[in-house]
């Protein structure tokens, strides 16, 4: 599916509003929350085998695989809910951003290189 960002922070709104949650999504309350699911999908990868965890995650089983994805959208839902609680429009900060490395990672010259922008 292809859900848009705007949907996601619309339905997280009113989601808090009807529990009366906005008193406590506070940016400080939102960012320590993130900090906490990125920790837990952290910990699906930890010690991990890079032939387990690599595209795909084929040494993942089901289980572990829904996991992922629960903590995935922890992050996702978090980072719009602290995104909108900022006042920044997300997906337009991102565009922003992806122009920006576009322009210091030129494809001509970073093209199979990990260097940062700063090398070349």
């Amino acid at each position: 599916s292809n859900v848009p960002l705007e949907e996601l922070r619309a339905r997280l709104a009113g989601f808090a509003l009807e529990r009366d949650w906005d008193q406590y999504h506070t940016p400080r309350n939102l960012l320590l929350a993130l900090v906490g699911e990125a920790g837990e999908l952290c910990e699906l990868f930890q010690w991990r085998p890079e032939a387990e965890a690599g595209p795909g995650l084929p040494g993942f089983s089901e289980k572990e695989r829904m996991a992922v994805e629960e903590e995935l959208a922890d992050v996702l839902l978090y980072l719009v809910r602290l995104s909108d609680m900022c006042g920044v429009d997300l997906g337009q900060a991102a565009l922003s951003k992806m122009r920006k490395n576009a322009a210091k990672y030129p494809a001509e010259k970073c093209l199979g290189s990990s260097a940062k922008y700063t090398a070349y």
